[in-house]
């Protein structure tokens, strides 16, 4: 957002400085936080997204463009599943495969493409915000569906990242809309 021009007003900074500071202590070492080695692979990977989300602002097919996007990925599956042959760790079979068209293919594939189609309502910073949100909601859902047990440590943290996102998304549009 700096690099394209845009400034943050005092409040959008709090609101970023507030949810981060949920981020951190949702994944603080101790039980159930990530590993080092976790926390790492997660913030290359949050930063990667950023890297994809921002092009994928301007698309005008976003449906097409994401189904070029798992396209281009193929070789990098290739070289994995060759990996797996010649080391002898490849383990396939029909349920796995299944699973991971599905949760891969269709519904990552419609997760980025209503994404973008949300992104193009939201400027950088607040596309940024929002992200914020991922881990909370991946906890959420581990909650519903992993039957995990809430904790003060998930509760306050989600409390601080929601807040502090609600700050900057508010503020920036208050301040669009002068």
């Amino acid at each position: 957002a700096y690099f394209r021009g845009e400034r943050l007003s005092g409040s959008e900074i709090s609101g970023f400085l507030i949810a981060f500071a949920g981020l951190i202590y949702l994944i603080l070492p101790g039980a159930g936080a990530p590993s080092l080695l976790g926390f790492i692979l997660m913030s290359i990977s949050g930063a990667a997204w950023g890297v994809y989300s921002l092009p994928g602002k301007n698309s005008t097919d976003t449906l097409s463009d994401t189904f070029f996007n798992f396209l281009r990925t193929l070789p990098l599956v290739a070289v994995l599943l060759i990996n797996g042959v010649i080391f002898g760790s490849l383990q396939l079979n029909a349920e796995g495969l299944l699973l991971a068209a599905l949760s891969g293919g269709i519904a990552s594939g419609l997760g980025y493409t209503i994404w973008f189609l949300a992104a193009k309502r939201l400027n950088t910073s607040q596309s940024a915000a929002v992200q914020l949100l991922v881990p909370v909601i991946a906890a959420f859902f581990g909650l519903s569906l992993l039957d995990e047990a809430i904790t003060q440590r998930l509760v306050l943290s989600s409390l601080l990242i929601l807040g502090g996102v609600i700050l900057v998304v508010i503020t920036r549009g208050l301040v669009a809309s002068r």
